[in-house]
């Protein structure tokens, strides 16, 4: 104790020792050394003090950076409203919102935070019902740093997970992309996956444009759309069916007003659709035809120049090329004119016609109306045509009347208006065009006379062909039948068909092509067995044409039919399925024979050659 107080002075220490001991000692420092060390105390201090706010922000930053590409930042009791779409609305062509985005939250979770893994998955069940325990549990034992329970939870997912306080669990605010239309328009419109990355549809053509937030304009009509794809589903249905498919264009423009396909899916629940539903049969399918590609045979063949509608063409007997035999469907055993080919739909007088063009020509003008191509639609998802390297002999006659040649069916429309619109092809577009917009876009195919003669054909084939079932009176409809058997492994199958009708109106003065595809009607009682595109497609197409005329106002031609129409009156066409009648014997012209005698007299036949034994055709059309 006492050694503690006082220090006992070493005999051997010597003064100068003492000296040196005593000017080491801790001395009374004057002020300003005094001022330097608390200066050198305080910076000392500081640096401890950056280094600790350095090391918080860096592991802020890495918990609210995406370390693997995957963990958002860290957002407790996050909140929907923190959220703001980025993501632009899809509109329709009169502004009715067809998909948006909605602020939403997804629960992750930290897996080394959680203090209890079993009660976690426990309660987690419970109040998220759609999220297997087993697949929480896993995900929590991962060993990851960061996993994903649910993304895009409800309101009241959300409020019951927040009243859970369990440890280790987050929200993080997102953005969900919603459909308000539900199953209309998915083909059209696609979807988005869990990020909001377009997957399908416009959603992915135009995912960047989207992701600018500028709205997107389609030139689709929502009404028109829901009910194309209503009427098809009722004609599937009836027709026992395996699917179908229908358009509507704006022939001046190249508007597509509505397109649609089934099955089809809600793009509100894309994850648990199949992929035949996901498929697009009017843009992605590719079908053999059948006879509404005479549309295009006819009009090549008087767009030459050397032919008109009364010039003949020996149709009286079967052709037989190699081993395969062209016979009619509805043969008349004899010459016929050109109108009468495409009244009667004769695959014989179809092929003679497409022989006075030959083999390249006939490919060159295919290629023009963009037959041998992917027709130019703002879709990911569209057909390359399927078509023959070697354009031969036996090809040329074939793909006369829609056999041998595979194309979808946005191609036949688009090519059809320009057939009947004064001969300009324009490109289809889903996106609302003004006047202005499409000026020059177009390119000419044909010519105004060709055209001209086109829409008396079209208008002939309904009144006295196999169209009747599609007329509307007072409203001047036009078109072309068409039923392609469907290949097979052994060759071509005669009961499955694609039965079609394209149509197009008012004929005097053309705004709309409609077309209805049926893939595998059967027929029924009230067909009388027929499956053909007149009995199954034809009344489908006549149904959208009375929509249309309706939605849009358009004046009847004839006030008084028109005024019959919508007082519910009968309709005045023959059975469904009835075979084509024979034209009246009274005094007034036919229709055909004023179609003819806008052209002159028809050119005097040839003898027509010994008629040989019918075989089976090379597909038949002509249906």
């Amino acid at each position: 104790m006492i050694g503690g107080l006082f220090r006992r002075r070493d005999p051997e220490e010597t003064t100068p020792a003492r000296d040196v001991r005593q000017r080491l000692a801790p001395q009374n420092l004057p002020g300003r050394d005094a001022l330097e060390v608390a200066r050198a105390r305080l910076s000392v201090g500081a640096a401890l003090f950056a280094v600790l706010f350095v090391a918080v922000g860096l592991r802020m930053s890495y918990v609210s950076l995406l370390r693997d590409g995957n963990e958002p930042g860290v957002a407790r009791a996050a909140h929907p409203a923190q959220v703001q779409a980025d993501r632009a609305d899809i509109l329709d062509r009169n502004g009715v919102v067809l998909a948006t985005s909605l602020p939403v939250v997804s629960l992750f979770a930290t897996p080394r935070l959680v203090m209890d893994v079993e009660e976690a998955v426990q309660k987690l069940s419970k109040v998220l019902p759609d999220v297997k325990a087993e697949d929480i549990r896993e995900r929590l034992l991962s060993g990851r740093s960061f996993v994903w329970i649910k993304r895009g939870l409800s309101p009241r997912e959300h409020a019951a997970v927040m009243r859970l306080g369990l440890p280790g669990f987050e929200f993080q605010a997102e953005e969900r992309r919603i459909y308000p239309q539900g199953a209309i328009g998915p083909h059209i419109l696609g979807y988005t996956g869990i990020d909001n990355i377009g997957l399908a549809g416009i959603e992915k053509r135009f995912d960047e444009t989207l992701r600018q937030g500028e709205p997107l304009r389609l030139a689709i009509d929502i009404r028109l759309q829901r009910f194309l794809e209503q009427e098809i589903a009722r004609a599937a249905q009836r027709f026992s069916a395996i699917g179908a498919t229908a358009a509507v264009m704006d022939v001046t423009t190249g508007e597509i007003l509505a397109l649609a396909s089934l099955p089809a899916y809600d793009p509100n629940r894309h994850q648990t659709i199949s992929n035949e539903a996901l498929f697009n049969r009017s843009t992605l399918g590719v079908y053999e035809q059948g006879s509404t590609f005479k549309i295009f045979n006819t009009a090549m063949v008087l767009d030459s120049g050397r032919f008109t509608t009364t010039s003949v063409f020996d149709a009286s007997s079967p052709i037989k090329i190699d081993r395969f035999t062209i016979t009619d469907y509805h043969a008349q055993n004899r010459a016929l004119t050109i109108a009468e080919i495409f009244k009667y739909s004769s695959n014989i007088g179809s092929a003679k016609m497409a022989s006075e063009i030959g083999v390249e020509g006939q490919r060159a003008f295919m290629d023009k109306i963009g037959m041998l191509r992917p027709v130019p639609i703002e879709l990911p998802e569209v057909g390359q045509p399927l078509y023959p390297r070697q354009w031969r002999k036996i090809n040329m006659l074939t793909i006369a009347y829609g056999h041998g040649i595979s194309v979808t069916p946005l191609h036949v429309v688009t090519a059809t208006s320009a057939m009947i619109n004064g001969g300009i092809y324009y490109r289809p577009t889903l996106l609302k065009r003004t006047a202005a917009g499409h000026a020059g876009t177009g390119t000419r195919v044909i010519s105004e006379k060709t055209s001209r003669q086109m829409r008396d054909l079209f208008r002939l084939n309904v009144v006295e062909g196999s169209g009747r079932n599609s007329d509307v009176p007072g409203f001047d409809v036009g078109g072309k039948t068409g039923s392609a058997e469907k290949p097979g492994r052994h060759g071509y199958r005669e009961k499955a068909l694609i039965s079609s009708f394209v149509a197009a109106f008012p004929m005097r003065d053309p705004k709309y092509v409609v077309m209805v595809s049926i893939d595998e009607p059967k027929g029924t009682k009230e067909t009388g067995g027929y499956a053909t595109g007149g009995a199954v497609a034809a009344p489908s197409t006549r149904a959208i044409i009375e929509f249309i005329a309706t939605l849009y106002g358009i004046p009847p031609v004839d006030p008084a039919a028109a005024a019959k129409l919508l007082a519910g009156s009968p309709a005045t066409a023959p059975p469904i399925g009835a075979p084509p009648v024979s034209a009246p014997a009274a005094a007034a012209p036919t229709l055909t024979q004023l179609v003819e005698a806008t052209t002159g007299p028809p050119a005097e036949a040839a003898a027509p050659p010994p008629a040989a034994p019918p075989a089976r055709p090379t597909g038949r059309g002509g249906r």
